[in-house]
Formats: C-alpha cells, structure tokens, sequence
C-alpha cells in the first residue's frame, strides 16, 4: 500500500439481535408492463432489518438519532412515520433507498427522465444494437387529443381512427428491418439507430430515496400523468409497499390522495365566492377540486 494513503483499522461488530431481509431472499422482485415492459425492484437499502420490522425502521432510526434513541414500537413508529409525512419532514425518507431495472419505450423514458433526482445508468444504442421490441396499444387505449388539456388525451378515439392509428405503428415498426440492413451494411450503431420511432424499448437501472421516489409517484400515480407511464409508475409502488408498508400508507394519505388549496381557495371556501382570480385554468382546477370534496 502507497506510504500516502493511512492504515486504518476495521472493526466488524456483529448485528445486535436476528435480523431478516425485506426481499426474503428473492434476488429480484418483477411486475410485467404492457407486452414487452418491465419494472423490476433489484435492491434496497436497508435490505436487513430487525425480525419484526421493515424497511421503515431506518426512517424512524433516522428521525430519532438527535434524541439519542433507538427504534420503538411498530405502532409508535406508525405515528411517527405519519407526523413526519404531514409536516414534509422529509429528510429520514431520504434514508431508504430502492434500485430498479426499468424496461419501457422511450416515449417514456423521455418523460420519466426529467425527474433527476435519481441515479441513472442507461442501455447505450451506440454500444449495443436495439432489440425488436414496440410499444403497440389496444385499440381501446388509442386516445383523442384533450380540450383542455394540451399535453395529452382522455376520450377513446373513433374506431376508424384508431385503426388508422395501429397501421401507422406498424408501418413505423416496419423500419426496423431497414435499420438490421443498415448495420449489416456497416453503418455505425450510434447512426444506425436514428430512423427507429420513440415506440421502441430501452432499459436502464434507475436508483433514488424514497423522498424522492414518492415525489416521482405522486406526480406519475396522478390521473392527469399519461397512461403509459402511470401504469410503470404504479407497478413500482406495488413493489415499495411492502418493503415500507407504514410510509407507502402515509403516502397515499398525505399525497397522492390529497389535495392542496390555494389562499385564493380557502378564502372561496369561506366566503362561499369563487376564487378571486380571472385565470381559467385556476378557476377550472378550482371546481375540479369542489366535485372531489362534493361541494355543489
């Protein structure tokens, strides 16, 4: 060993009473997404706990370390866990990490990567040629553009249009022979791959904190996120559940199945007014939220 790095002792103390793992001892666990998707959970930190305890027992480790004490009761932890999620103390969720192996057409990728809290290493086309996978949808999934919202669509399309739709696909799909021609003509890989539609698959490894991981959830879960990604996003926290059962249940209480008011709202809310703005998306959002708390 070079003179200028230190020697430096290690003392391995054992664990202080059984522990389990929260995979049970699966090296991966999968949920299949649409024909060829993929969400699978490879890892998660801590993956050993004390017997009787998951995953969130390093959140409330965490919360606690200022006072000094250890964990406690699930149901003291139950408590905790909440208060922590109702008043976004956020940072002993940063404290559970999980790992993922994702496998979805790039349109999603796109949209998933804008989220860049988390560690990404992902497939490389230049290095490695794409395989023959497309994202196809049912003719029942085939969405019109939206009114009033610009980013997406929430009728089913006509059964004519839809079918047009499909054909479209394929044709697009069609490319694909083109670009194994290519390659066997030797057009270089990160070239070749340019004609290919944003319907084929790519993959990657994907790790984040939980913190950051309901934000992505919370964003991606939410009926006004696109299908296709809502049901990735939907198969990770079925995978998260029951590694952190306690703060997935927080989760949903304290937002996914929440909502926030504005000042101008509550002031509506009291006043029996509606908000003081012009704005109509603020007003549109504004009933939106009267029908879900069944006001008239």
């Amino acid at each position: 060993m070079s003179d200028s790095v230190p020697k430096v002792e290690i003392v391995r103390r054992p664990q202080e009473g059984d522990v389990t793992d929260v995979m049970g001892g699966s090296a991966r666990w999968e949920v299949t997404v649409h024909e060829h998707g993929l969400v699978a959970l490879l890892d998660v930190m801590p993956r050993f706990v004390p017997v009787g305890k998951t995953a969130d027992f390093a959140i409330v480790q965490a919360a606690r370390v200022s006072y000094g004490l250890g964990t406690k009761q699930v149901n003291e932890d139950r408590g905790l866990i909440r208060y922590l999620a109702r008043h976004r103390h956020t940072t002993p969720f940063e404290m559970v990490e999980f790992k993922f192996h994702h496998v979805m057409p790039i349109f999603v990728a796109r949209q998933w990567i804008r989220h860049r809290t988390a560690n990404v290493n992902e497939y490389s086309a230049r290095y490695s040629v794409v395989k023959d996978r497309f994202y196809r949808p049912s003719m029942e999934s085939i969405r019109q553009q939206s009114a009033t919202n610009r980013q997406g669509g929430d009728q089913p399309a006509d059964v004519s249009t839809a079918e047009d739709f499909l054909r479209y696909l394929e044709a697009t799909e069609a490319h694909y022979a083109e670009y194994e021609q290519m390659l066997e003509k030797g057009v270089a890989r990160e070239l070749a791959r340019i004609g290919l539609p944003l319907s084929v698959y790519t993959e990657w490894y994907w790790k984040i904190d939980l913190h950051n991981l309901f934000h992505f959830l919370s964003l991606r879960m939410d009926p006004h996120a696109q299908r296709e990604i809502r049901d990735y996003a939907s198969a990770m926290f079925a995978l998260i559940q029951p590694i952190v059962p306690i703060a997935a249940e927080a989760f949903l209480d304290y937002q996914l199945n929440a909502m926030t008011l504005s000042g101008l709202e509550i002031e509506a809310l009291r006043s029996g007014q509606r908000p003081a703005t012009e704005n109509n998306r603020e007003l549109a959002e504004w009933e939106e939220k009267k029908n879900r708390l069944g006001l008239e």
